[in-house]
């Protein structure tokens, strides 16, 4: 099992659940504040297809992450976001 420092040294592409924004996870702190790199979100619609917005590099606070994890990178590009109908998360409510 990696530790979270072999994790970021390693530059991994890395996905967190609060927008469902994806980028490379380039630093964190004891709190959780994450620093993206080459960061997107993905905003749903039940409508039309998955639409990717570009952050670039994006600061989020810890009080605002859930789920932090690797992303697998074969498995990701073959998805067809065109195609993918979903409600929109929700806001993140504290």
């Amino acid at each position: 099992m990696q530790t979270i420092f072999e994790f970021t040294t390693q530059a991994r592409k890395a996905a967190t659940v609060l927008s469902y924004c994806r980028g490379t996870l380039k630093g964190f702190d004891q709190t959780i504040n994450l620093i993206l790199d080459e960061s997107h979100e993905r905003v749903y619609s039940t409508t039309q297809g998955v639409e990717q917005v570009v952050l670039g590099l994006h600061i989020i606070r810890g009080d605002n992450v859930a789920v932090v994890g690797e992303l697998d990178d074969n498995m990701d590009s073959r998805l067809d976001l065109s195609s993918i109908r979903a409600e929109p998360l929700n806001s993140v409510v504290h």
